[in-house]
């Protein structure tokens, strides 16, 4: 599928990551780059509304991620990064705002994503469709933000 297909549609635009997983390499890297402009966005909120936005990230991402990957012909194919959206923004769900804690927030959620320890390693292997796509970085996201609460 070329680029122009890519960006000229609206599933696999979000998909991309607004067009960040079309890089060749670490796409779930620049996914989650790309993520913290939506993150900037989302904090200028209430916290519930921070909460209600990312629940409707992450509720979408099942059937943004599903229908993108029937497109593409291959399941969880490496440019769709609407996951590591998802997932970032849950890593900073009730964090305060600082650098610092975007910095740390990155690092973490990549560290579990990259990883992938128990239990995100079987949901990975196990779980197919959207579904699938979305629940490793779900569960990447909560173990990230866990530990960046604790640090903060």
């Amino acid at each position: 599928m070329s680029v122009r297909q890519i960006m000229s549609n609206p599933v696999l635009f979000l998909a991309f990551g607004f067009g960040s997983g079309l890089v060749k390499k670490m796409p779930g890297t620049i996914g989650t780059i790309a993520a913290i402009p939506v993150y900037l966005l989302f904090i200028q909120t209430d916290a519930w509304l921070y909460s209600v936005l990312t629940a409707l990230v992450v509720i979408t991402g099942f059937w943004i991620c599903g229908n993108a990957a029937k497109l593409l012909g291959e399941h969880d194919f490496g440019g769709i990064v609407w996951d590591e959206v998802a997932g970032f923004l849950i890593t900073m769900w009730l964090v305060p705002f600082s650098w610092t804690s975007v910095l740390i927030g990155f690092i973490l959620f990549r560290f579990f994503d990259i990883l992938k320890p128990w239990p995100i390693k079987w949901v990975d292997q196990q779980v197919g469709g959207g579904l699938g796509i979305m629940l490793d970085d779900v569960l990447a996201g909560g173990m990230a933000a866990v530990i960046l609460l604790l640090i903060v």
